[in-house]
């Protein structure tokens, strides 16, 4: 018989004063930096503690010697300089030196590589292109014999210099663009092989060639990415010159950043003087041009002023190109080579705008108009190809340029007049709080401007982008919003019509209301659905979503808008319509704080989720399904109907229903109802009425019917058994005895092996977890009158027993082992624990001998079993004794917790089964030593006394 109270109370740790000083256990330890000191004797160190000197001694700390690795690392590099080495490799250094250069202009300057990709995805063609490959001379390589040294290297050179221009080349035709890319690509890991061999003269004649190739335009549509292949080889190649220079100016010590030109020698000056005199021997302007200026910044090595003398000159000789998107583009890349080297010198990239702005009255000029003929180019098409050039321009121009710099650029577009290419450059590149505190002027610019030349949708669509980052004056929003619609809603081609739509639309969440935003969803729909544009508008159509999502996070009143649902219909492509509801329905989890009963909020929830839940087949990865189930879980949890429990019940048969093929969605719904459940009996404060029993019953029945569906074994069998934890909690006998029959009965369906993350792995610990689980859950299931004495426990081992283990497995036998606690417990007159206004056996059956008969019989039963089964381990191998003294132990101490050892019979088990543990030495002495410390500490008790005669009986034997 157990006190259970009272061994509560000897089990209570015994209070103990603790006087609070510098050192606590709890309190973290300070790790310092230990200095050895000069001279001192080894292995002593000066350092700080924040312990007392009573503290313990850090044991990770001593086996450090007194030093730790992390802080002499971090003390060596901080004390070293960095040096370089005169064999530093030129990726290095021009990495480092690219870094420096975006600290110089600011991370708020959108870098070149950001609009490269761009670029390169806008300009395409199906035009077949041609090139100028680069064959290699051997000219000027033997010199003839009786020439002086000098006279023939200058010979030399200058038979290489007119073999830059002459036809050491060959032409590829017919190339696709993809082709084309390959042979530029191809051109640049020639330059640099040929930089690596130190083949630097044909390293030069590669870029000559390149830089030719941009007065081609042949295939003017192509044009714009043309520029931005070709000028990665020219930037290859100004970066190799210039990590060259500077690394014959490092020996023997290295060239600080910020060097002047006194800290350059001679040998450098001279090399540097070499490639400029090289370059300006190149006869055509256009490749002169663009090879000096991809060595610009070499001036730094010359003069302190060569930079600030170069760029004028060179911004003057770009006026010698006719051809104006030629010259354009130069002096684009121009302007980009000033801004790496030299941001501050803002004249030259000024000077050069202004130039452009001359320019563009030879747009309308004979030569222009015949080639545009000629290729079949339309005027809108040819004046966009001008964009990524002059949105460059006036980006350098633009930044942290003073207000009345860009107010006078205004002003210059304002009186060229009908320029609306420019006007849509000065948009996309002036800060966006400038464009939008100047809104309604920018409108008027834009209504000046001829519709035939440069649609007016694009400007439109540029000055939204402005707006869409900075706020205009609030007095002016709306008839911002009314002009820009006027023209966007006339746009006859659904694709030009989106593309600016959806630029609109974050206008119009950011700064209007629900009604604004319905009425622009509402003019998509009527643009869109003719014809089914929409099926090719897909992206744009996200975008809108995205955009509404970011600013309206009210689901009442997102889905209050007339025509939300239907833009969403627009969405029939099914993997695009499922990342849609997927969007929406992560936003919804997200910030969809309190539970919802709103009608309005869960039908379209759940029109959502049946959408991503119908999109699962057969074919669906289970990643897929359970991102998917994770979303409709998270809309389960946020569904309430308060103190309405039957329609939270209604809604989870409705979810049943809708979401059976996600086995998760189903697990979480029987959760939810078992909660439900649950909270009834809380407001009920377990005193049922008539009608809260029939709810709690009712919520048992969806349990026990949707529980089979699942898949799962263990899901099913922890359902059934939490289930019926429930139904029992809330005085449901019957519903809870047939949760826990259906428990048992499906145990032999139970595999040998399951799939723990994608690998194979025995299911014996699982079920042996659930066994015990359940076995726990038994001691207050009262026993059915019609069913017999333990008929739940009895029915419970036969499944153990006829279950097929796997080979040379103690599985059942530890099963057994955990029933007799169980069978202990039950014996009691007052049971460890119970459920209130349930009675479990210790009432109904009130202690009756033939109750505590059947017990013991039982127990009989199960000990000769794992006796048997101890006596089969000792005639097998050695492996087979160590899983015997195991389980010997384990019964030992079984008995000894549950056990009466003052019956002489059980006592002697006990020192038999303590002797058979040790007998082979497997058993751990550490816990042999404090079971026999327990023992005599329990012997102490009055009840107790009879341990001590059982102790003496027992002795510690070790393997040898």
């Amino acid at each position: 018989m157990r006190n259970y109270e009272s061994e509560l109370q000897r089990c209570r740790p015994e209070a103990a004063l603790v006087e609070f000083g510098d050192y606590h256990p709890l309190k973290p330890i300070m790790v310092t930096d230990t200095k050895t000191r000069r001279g001192a004797r080894k292995g002593s160190t000066s350092s700080s503690s924040s312990s007392s000197s009573s503290a313990p001694a850090d044991p990770l700390s001593s086996m450090l010697d007194g030093t730790d690795p992390l802080s002499m690392f971090a003390a060596a590099s901080a004390s070293e300089i960095p040096t370089m080495s005169h064999s530093a490799s030129t990726g290095d250094l021009g990495r480092k030196r690219k870094e420096k250069d975006e600290e110089a202009v600011g991370v708020d300057f959108e870098s070149w590589s950001a609009k490269r990709g761009e670029i390169l995805a806008r300009f395409t063609t199906t035009e077949k292109l041609s090139i100028n490959l680069f064959m290699g001379s051997d000219k000027g390589k033997a010199p003839s014999p009786g020439s002086s040294a000098v006279s023939e290297k200058v010979r030399t050179r200058l038979e290489e210099l007119d073999d830059l221009e002459e036809g050491s080349q060959r032409e590829l035709l017919n190339l696709s663009q993809q082709d084309y890319a390959n042979r530029i690509e191809e051109l640049n890991q020639s330059l640099k092989e040929a930089w690596a061999s130190d083949q630097k003269v044909k390293a030069l004649k590669i870029v000559i060639q390149c830089s030719k190739l941009l007065s081609d335009t042949s295939v003017i549509q192509f044009y714009p990415s043309k520029f931005v292949l070709i000028t990665d080889i020219l930037d290859t190649f100004g970066r190799l010159v210039y990590d060259r220079i500077w690394t014959m100016c490092s020996d023997p010590r290295p060239l600080p950043e910020s060097f002047t030109v006194d800290d350059v020698n001679d040998t450098a000056k001279e090399t540097c003087l070499n490639w400029f005199f090289k370059i300006a021997s190149i006869r055509e302007l256009l490749p002169r041009l663009y090879v000096e200026a991809a060595i610009l910044k070499c001036n730094r090595f010359l003069n302190k002023s060569g930079i600030q003398e170069t760029l004028p000159r060179l911004t003057a000789m770009i006026r010698g190109i006719g051809d104006p998107l030629v010259a354009a583009y130069t002096r684009a890349y121009l302007c980009r080579v000033g801004m790496e080297v030299a941001p501050q010198l803002k004249d030259s990239l000024n000077r050069n705008f202004f130039d452009l702005l001359g320019t563009f009255r030879q747009i309308s000029g004979e030569s222009v108009q015949n080639q545009l003929q000629q290729q079949r180019v339309e005027v809108p098409e040819y004046l966009t190809l001008y964009s990524p050039a002059i949105n460059w321009i006036l980006q350098c121009i633009a930044y942290r340029a003073p207000e009345a710099l860009l107010t006078e650029m205004m002003e210059r577009c304002k009186k060229l007049g009908n320029n609306a290419l420019l006007l849509n450059s000065v948009m996309r590149a002036f800060r966006p709080e400038f464009v939008a505190a100047r809104a309604t002027d920018f409108i008027s610019m834009i209504k000046d401007c001829d519709e035939a030349g440069f649609p007016k949708h694009l400007l439109f669509g540029s000055l939204g982008r402005s707006l869409a980052c900075a706020d205009p004056p609030e007095s002016e929003r709306l008839t911002i919003l009314n002009e820009a619609w006027k023209v966007v809603t006339k746009v006859r081609s659904p694709t030009d019509y989106i593309n600016c739509a959806e630029i609109w639309v974050e206008f119009t969440c950011r700064h209007f209301t629900k009604r604004e935003v319905n009425t622009v969803l509402a003019d998509i729909i009527k643009h869109m659905t003719p014809d089914r544009a929409f099926e090719d508008a897909y992206p744009q159509l996200q975008s809108v979503i995205r955009k509404i999502l970011t600013y309206f996070h009210d689901f009442s009143v997102l889905f209050s808008m007339e025509r939300f649902l239907p833009f969403l219909d627009m969405f029939q492509k099914d993997s695009v319509r499922v990342e849609v509801c997927r969007s929406i329905m992560e936003v919804f989890i997200r910030h969809q704080v309190e539970p919802t009963r709103d009608p309005v909020i869960l039908n379209a929830m759940l029109h959502i989720c049946k959408t991503m839940h119908d999109s699962v087949n057969a074919l669906t990865l289970e990643d897929e399904k359970r991102s998917l189930a994770l979303l409709i879980i998270g809309f389960i949890r946020m569904v309430s109907f308060g103190r309405d429990f039957e329609q939270q019940l209604s809604f989870c048969v409705e979810a049943r229903a809708t979401f059976c093929n996600l086995e998760s969605v189903l697990v979480q719904l029987i959760h939810t109802v078992n909660q439900l459940a649950m909270e009834t009996s809380r407001v009920m404060k377990g005193s049922h009425s008539r009608k809260t029993a029939a709810f709690v019953r009712a919520c048992a029945a969806y349990s026990f019917i949707t529980i089979p569906s699942l898949s799962s074994i263990f899901s099913r069998l922890s359902l059934y058994l939490l289930s019926g934890q429930v139904a029992l909690a809330n005085q449901c006998l019957s519903q809870a005895d047939a949760f826990l029959k259906a428990a048992v009965s499906i145990l032999p369906e139970v595999p040998r092996s399951i799939s723990v993350e994608g690998k194979l792995r025995s299911s014996e610990s699982f079920l042996l977890d659930f066994i015990n689980n359940f076995l726990s859950t038994l001691l207050v299931v009262p026993d059915h009158p019609e069913h017999g004495v333990l008929y739940l426990v009895r029915g419970l081992l036969n499944m153990v027993q006829d279950y097929t283990w796997e080979d040379n497995s103690d599985a059942k036998v530890r099963v057994y082992v955990s029933a007799l606690p169980l069978l202990a417990a039950m014996s009691q007159e007052t049971y460890l624990y119970s459920i209130p206004k349930v009675d479990s056996n210790e009432t109904l059956y009130g202690g009756d001998p033939k109750f505590l008969s059947e017990i013991n019989k039982l127990c009989e039963t199960l000990i000769g079993q794992i006796l048997d089964h101890l006596k089969a381990l000792g005639r097998d191998e050695q492996q087979s004794t160590r899983r015997q003294g195991a389980l010997a132990f384990s019964l030992f101490g079984v008995l000894l917790a549950h056990g009466d050892l003052r019956n002489n019979k059980l006592s002697q088990l006990s020192v038999n089964l303590w002797n058979l543990s040790h007998k082979h030495g497997y058993c751990e002495t550490r816990i042999s030593v404090r079971t026999l410390e327990y023992m005599k500490h329990q012997a102490q008790q009055a009840d107790m006394a009879h341990l001590t005669d059982t102790v003496q009986r027992l002795a510690l034997q070790s393997r040898t």
